[in-house]
């Protein structure tokens, strides 16, 4: 005899037009990648009320869902490493390695610490929700209000409708500097394509097979044998994690257009290249890879598209050179890995002791006062820029940006005392842990 079980009960709802609902804050931040993530965390340490928005449904952007998979920028360089950059990444390091969810190796001239997404994921959101962030998710920016050099507020639109959000301070951790852009402020965009990568995990393949390989001799083969299966990118390499029986395959270029329909098809063409890759990987390392298959696509990686006209630009001459300018905000030691060949990648090692450094005028829009930007879309030549786009530095940008917001409150961003600022930043600067 069939069970009856009361039916739940409905209402009928209509859409009243009116007031939008507004969330306040001390400071809002757009992106939800690894900078503003940072720079949410370091507000939040401060006391400061947050409000981090992302137009994703996952918090992380490319770093959780682009497939990265490896932290860049974390250490200098030479045969005795040590981290440049503190912050969030001490306890970010500390738990995913409590979670067995790091794997550090060498990488050319310094250290990369390989790691697992959706572990980074969920200490994100853990980390997150104990500061207190409010988390805006799925909220596309649709307007950006303003008085003068002033941000006051920002129109957003998300599934569950309109909401306004009002805060003293701003950062743009968008990656194109939305933010910036839509409030009308001048922005810088490449003359000619910085492509993109669109990386992809495989699996069922000999992992020990797969980290005995050449690295080397694989680029040289990848180069000789490109043609014959279809390739775009003639370098690139495998990343196999040890003991997890996945490799993040990194061996496509994609031009990556700010447009809705060009991002799309752009989506496409980088999901073509990397079913193409693995018929190269299967077809000239049958031993290990004949029988690998695609675990999962990443959402393509985007390098460099738009970002600010600051009051400052980095320069790749100061990157070379090391200068150390007046208002420097953190250092870095990463190479010039500058994309803007679709056949290969401008690399541009540095020495041992090597580190160069970031302005935090290359952070401050030049018409604004009270926004920040931090991640890729701060102000550097497309070479320079290059070379502090990657985690590490994205990160200590995220707490230079909080950093500063605290310090001028009410006032503007371009006028607080750098040498205070400086202080709060010493650990960025100056310290100095092993790897």
């Amino acid at each position: 005899m069939n069970k009856t079980y009361p039916i739940p009960a409905t209402r009928i709802v209509r859409h009243q037009p009116g007031a939008v609902p507004q969330l306040g804050a001390d400071i809002a931040i757009l992106g939800a990648g690894i900078a503003g993530i940072s720079a949410a965390l370091e507000a939040a340490r401060l006391g400061r009320s947050v409000i981090l928005i992302d137009a994703g449904a996952q918090l992380g952007g490319q770093s959780t869902q682009s497939l990265i998979g490896t932290f860049c920028g974390l250490y200098s360089n030479g045969p005795a490493p040590y981290r440049v950059v503190y912050g969030m990444a001490d306890a970010m390091l500390r738990d995913l390695r409590a979670m067995d969810a790091l794997a550090p190796r060498r990488g050319r001239n310094t250290v990369i610490v390989m790691y697992q997404e959706q572990a980074l994921a969920r200490w994100m959101e853990q980390a997150l929700a104990e500061a207190g962030v409010t988390l805006l998710l799925g909220s596309t920016l649709l307007a950006v209000h303003r008085s003068d050099a002033r941000i006051t507020g920002l129109s957003l639109a998300s599934r569950h409708g309109l909401l306004d959000v009002t805060a003293q301070g701003f950062v743009d951790a968008s990656g194109d500097a939305a933010l910036a852009f839509a409030a009308g402020f001048a922005c810088r965009e490449p003359a000619s394509p910085i492509m993109g990568t669109l990386m992809f995990s495989i699996e069922n393949f000999d992992e020990a097979g797969a980290m005995a390989l050449d690295r080397w001799a694989m680029q040289r083969r990848l180069a000789e044998q490109a043609t014959q299966y279809g390739l775009v990118r003639k370098d690139g390499f495998v990343f196999a994690f040890p003991g997890k029986g996945q490799a993040l395959v990194n061996m496509t270029h994609v031009q990556t257009p700010l447009d809705a329909a060009g991002h799309a098809l752009a989506q496409i063409e980088g999901r073509a290249q990397a079913d193409r890759v693995l018929a190269f990987l299967r077809g000239e390392y049958p031993l290990v890879f004949g029988a690998a298959r695609v675990r999962s696509y990443g959402l393509l990686g985007i390098r460099q598209t738009r970002w600010i006209c600051g009051r400052q630009q980095l320069a790749v001459a100061d990157v070379r050179a090391g200068t150390r300018p007046a208002d420097a905000v953190l250092r870095c030691s990463w190479p010039i890995e500058l994309h803007d060949r679709a056949d290969d990648v401008h690399w541009e090692e540095f020495g041992d002791d090597h580190l160069h450094y970031l302005p935090f005028g290359a952070m401050l829009p030049q018409e604004a006062e009270n926004l920040v930007a931090a991640g890729r879309c701060i102000d550097g030549d497309p070479a320079a820029l290059s070379s502090v786009r990657v985690m590490g530095p994205c990160i200590a940008m995220g707490a230079a940006a909080a950093q500063a917001l605290d310090l001028a409150g009410a006032g503007s961003v371009a006028q607080i005392d750098i040498a205070a600022l400086q202080t709060r930043l010493t650990d960025n600067l100056e310290r100095c842990d092993p790897a």
